[in-house]
């Protein structure tokens, strides 16, 4: 195990394993029965709930949170300040059979920045959620996700966008929204939404 410096303040609990050669940001916090990969890459601040799985070749960045019971399989990029759900569920091959070896052909899957994953939600492998997307409970998301879209059901269809702060954007005739509860303002341009930066 990696450890920034002497003092990085990392908790790693007694039951949890951490493989030799992972790289874990100080201030990260792993709990109960959580393992994690020697060629793993846990950045600085992240929060690993009971159970959860790392993968080798997985990079999880800043401030990430990981609720109990989550596996992150090889193939799976995790970006600053992303929320993923208990029993969340990854995947990295598209087509697996149990007589077929096919780890040549992991697919990756690519969380940008903020996204939040509900709980028991299914991400298929080799999809990218969009900064700030938001996967409702239980969807199952089967092809990429645009930033800031809101995303639920079985397969997983856009009902609406999500500000930063997780709140719903209900957007004006001159496609601009404020966020309620951060006060900061939106902006639909050609089904995409960027925020106003004054």
């Amino acid at each position: 195990m990696s450890l920034n410096n002497a003092e990085s303040n990392i908790t790693v609990h007694p039951t949890a394993v951490v493989d030799e050669g992972a790289v874990i940001g100080k201030g990260t916090k792993i709990w109960h029965f959580c393992h994690i990969s020697a060629k793993a890459q846990l950045g600085e601040n992240c929060n690993l709930g009971q159970n959860v799985f790392i993968d080798n070749n997985v990079v999880i960045g800043e401030g990430v949170k990981i609720q109990n019971n989550v596996s992150l399989y090889s193939g799976v990029i995790v970006s600053d300040h992303c929320f993923i759900g208990p029993s969340a569920v990854f995947t990295n091959v598209i087509n697996p059979r149990s007589s077929v070896v096919r780890r040549a052909e992991f697919k990756q899957t690519r969380l940008e920045k903020g996204v939040t994953i509900g709980a028991n939600a299914t991400i298929v492998c080799g999809v990218t959620l969009g900064e700030y997307a938001f996967v409702g409970a239980g969807a199952v998301v089967a092809s990429d996700v645009a930033p800031f879209a809101l995303v639920v059901g079985v397969p997983a269809k856009q009902q609406g966008w999500m500000s930063a702060h997780g709140d719903k954007l209900i957007f004006d005739d001159k496609g601009l929204a404020t966020c309620s509860g951060s006060g900061k303002e939106y902006r639909l341009i050609n089904g995409l939404v960027q925020e106003v930066i004054k």
